[in-house]
Parts: structure tokens; sequence; C-alpha cells
């Protein structure tokens, strides 16, 4: 099992976005100094109450610079809002200032709202997603300039001042559970996973048939599938509860929709829940309603939080159940003090990883 440390780069009470980017490269610190395998940030736009994190190069360039061994990625570029060309470019360079240690995670975006300011149409970006894997291929490909002609990406004669140290590329993520990406991922050997939002029993069959097409495909190697929620561990299990139960209640208050002027809370719950039953994810839309119930989170294991033995069993549980083999901890939410935040990450690391890192789900 692998291990990640995965951040919204929330914003926090009280401080400024500088002093919230300090804090994080000490969190990624700690995790390059524990052994974890993973760092990973999004690509999120205009939600000041949600995400400060709308430049995932910048993240993994300037937390590359304060670790060693670490592996730090975008999870992911919003392929859409990028032109290919600037976005292959920067790829390389990014990989190259990181000494190889880069991972390209790519997305079509989740939200309409990183679109209409960018004057993007949101219902057209699947599949500039999916072409763009082609796109890198052909830009780190043997053929210098190269050119590359398809339906959403057109470059003619471009010569890369700067390759990826990584060939062909840097590992590809793409988190998804809808089963035609799930589809995609395996053909091309990209990894990919799914958040809190998805139940675990649901996503074990779509991701046992993304297996058996990866197997049918020919890759040398494994698939990584992640998973990502909130974590928290500390000395005990009511410790833990007391300190963060509640807060992990709120940690996802920032992924409701945006009020309407005079909306209610209880309304911005039910847009949030249409939304996912409107695409057939009944699951998910309950999940989604009731993420700010701290009693529903806990009886369903949505957030791993207790002591160090509680929180293993629990990702044990949880992985035996939702088919993956890495965890993308969210471990800094709501108003989580630091001090309470950094003896979370130790004991993770020290405790919890070193239990799980011989299991193999698949």
């Amino acid at each position: 099992m692998k291990f990640a440390h995965f951040s919204h780069v929330w914003g926090k009470p009280g401080m400024t976005p500088h002093r919230r980017y300090e804090q994080l490269w000490r969190e990624l610190e700690m995790c390059d100094d524990l052994g974890f395998d993973y760092a990973f940030c999004v690509e999120h736009h205009f939600r000041p109450d949600e995400s400060w994190m709308s430049q995932p190069s910048l993240y993994a360039v300037a937390g590359g610079r304060r670790t060693k061994r670490l592996r730090v990625g975008a999870m992911g570029y919003v392929v859409p809002l990028h032109h290919p060309l600037r976005l292959a470019e920067e790829i390389a360079i990014v990989d190259q200032m990181l000494g190889g240690r880069f991972e390209c995670g790519l997305v079509p975006g989740i939200s309409p709202g990183y679109f209409t300011p960018f004057g993007i149409d949101y219902n057209f970006r699947k599949s500039p997603t999916f072409e763009f894997v082609q796109y890198l291929r052909a830009a780190f490909g043997g053929t210098q300039p190269f050119s590359f002609q398809g339906d959403n990406h057109k470059t003619d004669n471009a010569l890369l001042a700067v390759p990826p140290v990584q060939k062909p590329h840097p590992p590809l993520w793409m988190m998804s559970r809808d089963p035609p990406t799930l589809s995609f991922c395996a053909e091309h050997g990209i990894n990919t996973g799914y958040f809190i939002s998805f139940p675990r029993h649901e996503a074990a069959p779509r991701y046992r048939t993304f297996l058996a097409d990866w197997a049918k495909a020919g890759h040398a190697h494994k698939p990584n599938i992640a998973y990502s929620t909130v974590v928290y561990v500390d000395e005990s299990d009511d410790k833990a509860l007391d300190t963060a139960l509640f807060r992990a209640s709120r940690a996802y208050e920032g992924l409701l929709p945006i009020a309407e002027p005079g909306e209610s809370f209880e309304s911005r719950l039910a847009r949030q829940k249409a939304r996912f039953e409107a695409r057939g994810e009944a699951g998910a839309g309950k999940i989604m309603s009731s993420i700010f119930d701290p009693d529903f989170i806990l009886d369903n294991e949505l957030v791993f939080i207790g002591s160090p033995r509680t929180v293993t069993e629990k990702l044990l549980k949880a992985a035996q159940t939702g088919l993956f083999n890495t965890f993308m901890g969210e471990f800094n939410f709501s108003d989580l003090p630091e001090d309470d935040l950094m003896r979370s990450i130790g004991l993770f690391g020290r405790q919890v990883m070193p239990e799980l890192r011989a299991y193999q789900p698949f």
C-alpha cells in the first residue's frame, strides 16, 4: 500500500495565503521525513471560501524544493483550462526541476464555476482531456519538432526546449469513478481513484472491471487506485474524536454550490444531492448531503479518526471494501490547530503506515 499527503489547500481562519502555504511546506517536509510516497494538490479556481490553490505547478516546484524524496504532483490539472502546448512545456519543466519526481494528474474539471470566467464551455471538457494524453505523448516523443492534429488540439512544428526527465512522461493519473473514463485509463495505463463522495462498496465493482481491462491491455506494472478522505490520528480514540470529529464534519463545506442570495444551508445541501442523483449516483448524493453530520460520517466510516490502532483497522477495512492500494489522506482540514495537525501526521507515518505497507488488495 502507498500513502499520499493530499491537500485542497483549504483557506484557514485567521491565516493569510502566504502563511497557509508556509504551513503546507512544513507538512510536506514532515511527510518526506516519514516516508510518505506522494504529495498532491488540486487545481481549484475562484472560491476563496474553499481552496487557495489554482496553480499545481507552483505547488509542485515549491514542495519539491522543501523535500528530498517525496513524489509531488497535481491531482490534477484541469486540462480544458490550459493551452495544450503551454501545459506540455510546463509539465516537462516541473519534472526537470523536481529531478524526475513529478506525478501528473489530469482532470476535465468538476465545477462549471471554474470555466465561465475563462470563457470556456463546461459541457465540452472530457474530449480535450482525453486527447491531451495523446498530445502529451506526441510532445514528449522521439520526433522533434513535433506536430499533432486532433479534434481538440492542433500544433504544427513545435520544438520543446526542455523534455521531461521521466520517459515517456511523468506517471499519469485521472481520478474518476466514471466507467467510460476508467476504460480509457485502463487502455492508456493511467492511474486512477476516487474521493469520499462515492460509496466504497459501489466503487469496487467498477475498479474490478478497470483492473480486468488493465490486464487485457498488457501493461507491465500494476496500477494505482487511490482513495481520499479526511484522516486524523491522536493518542487515543477519545482525544482524536474530541479534537477532530466536528472539524471533519465541516471539512468539505467549500464543495457545496455557492449560496444564492438568501439561500439556506439546507437548500444548498438539497441542490448538491440533486446534482448527484441526476447523474444516477444516489449513494454519492446521500453522502454529500449528509457529510456535515458528525454521527453520519463516523458511523459510516467516511473519515478515519482515532488512535493509531483504530485508524489502521478502519483504513484496512476500507481498502478491502473499496479496492484501493493508495491512500490520499487530507490531514489539514477546517480550523485544526497546527500542533494537532503535525502530531496526527507523525502518528500516521510512524504507526499506521508501517502496519499497512505490505497489504495488497489486488
